[in-house]
């Protein structure tokens, strides 16, 4: 059986050159937000109501993908919104139109994620849905080792030629619109007697779910409370002596190694089981935090930024295959949109605690802390949370 599908293939297309775009600005944002006199405050309250707005439109563009029975239209109508918003930035220097900006490339997000994510469950069987989620966040990461590579490559030829990047990085977007065209829809039948979809209808999902789903969930978003920005990893390095280039460098590092390591964890978790892989992705988490508090030596930070990169291929698509294997496939969109959702919201409240606390206590406290807290997260996903499905190891 063909495992990575033609549909597959293609989204996992689209998603590459997403990221390309949307990695390639990553790090240039805010410092050109800086150059056009944005203050940090305003900088930090822009990225916190976009965030928002993708964590809380997930759910609803989910569940109303669900009550339609399509796909596609979301998928297509997120992904344009997200690429036509990347040279708006440069066109005018206004703060709202600024926040608008930023805002539609969030929106897109929210509007695509659950019907995405629907399409390439429908793609897999319960034993290749490991691999197939897996081969998608490859992809997509890949696209977050070639964006900021090539905004760094680009930059050190052009210096603070911020504006320019953004119609280059507009590139990339349009070549992921044209793959959506490409993608043929397998239909379903929407529900009946669904006349409209509220727009927190979502939220009454997590009654009627499945007990695992609630149980499965409560561990992701207690987890998701504790794991904030990775830009704090980044700070940290930084503290230790690491110029800004080199940042960067681990940055790209990191995410190469989460791209390569994402397809082969998704394949062990079809064998050995979702949850086997995702609790230990969650104890070297806890290592790499533990260790991130208490050293300073360069190469053991290189190590520990590939063991990072390890955990993010060993939890990220596989939690989404996991949360598919446990619910009705007619739900899967409501089902993954309420996770993203609620997911994005507690690592906007966990990022701005971890920067209370190390503003107050310092970053040993907060990466110690960090790393004890997900080892509890980790005992309670292994001892009382069950895979359900047919992956039930």
């Amino acid at each position: 059986m063909k495992i990575i599908t033609r549909t597959v293939l293609l989204l996992s297309m689209v998603s590459l050159f997403t990221d390309v775009s949307s990695e390639m600005l990553y790090p240039v944002i805010p410092i050109y937000l800086q150059t056009i006199h944005f203050s940090v405050l305003f900088i930090g309250m822009l990225e916190g109501i976009a965030e928002a707005t993708a964590g809380l439109t997930k759910g609803y563009f989910g569940k109303l993908s669900d009550n339609l029975g399509r796909r596609m239209p979301f998928v297509r109508l997120g992904y344009s919104q997200s690429a036509l918003s990347k040279p708006m930035m440069a066109f005018f220097t206004f703060p709202l139109w600024i926040f608008t900006s930023r805002s539609l490339d969030r929106l897109g997000k929210g509007i695509r994620t659950g019907a995405r994510d629907a399409m390439l469950s429908s793609e897999a069987t319960p034993e290749t849905k490991g691999r197939v989620f897996g081969f998608h966040r490859g992809m997509d990461t890949l696209g977050a080792v070639i964006g900021p590579a090539s905004a760094l490559l680009f930059l050190f030829f052009y210096p603070a030629q911020y504006k320019t990047l953004f119609y280059i990085a507009f590139i990339p977007g349009i070549i992921s619109i044209g793959f959506t065209f490409l993608v043929k829809e397998k239909r379903s039948e929407p529900k009946a007697g669904i006349i409209k979809t509220r727009f927190f209808d979502f939220i009454k999902y997590w009654k009627a779910s499945p007990p695992a789903y609630r149980k499965l969930v409560a561990g992701l978003l207690l987890f998701a409370l504790i794991n904030s920005s990775d830009m704090f990893l980044i700070l940290r390095i930084k503290a230790v002596g690491f110029s800004d280039s080199a940042a960067i460098g681990v940055y790209i590092f990191y995410n190469l190694v989460y791209a390569l390591c994402s397809y082969p964890l998704g394949g062990l978790s079809d064998r050995i089981g979702f949850k086997k892989v995702f609790v230990t992705g969650l104890l070297l988490f806890a290592g790499v935090y533990t260790g991130m508090a208490f050293n300073s030596n360069i190469y053991l930070l290189f190590a520990l930024f590939f063991l990072y990169g390890v955990y993010a291929a060993a939890t990220d698509g596989i939690s989404k295959a996991w949360i598919s294997n446990i619910t009705d496939k007619k739900d899967t969109g409501t089902a993954i949109g309420a996770y993203t959702g609620f997911q994005s919201i507690c690592s906007l409240a966990a990022s701005t605690l971890a920067g209370l606390v190390w503003f107050q206590f310092g970053s040993l406290i907060l990466f110690l802390s960090t790393g004890i807290i997900t080892f509890i997260i980790a005992i309670y996903m292994l001892l009382l949370v069950k895979t359900g499905g047919k992956n039930t190891n």
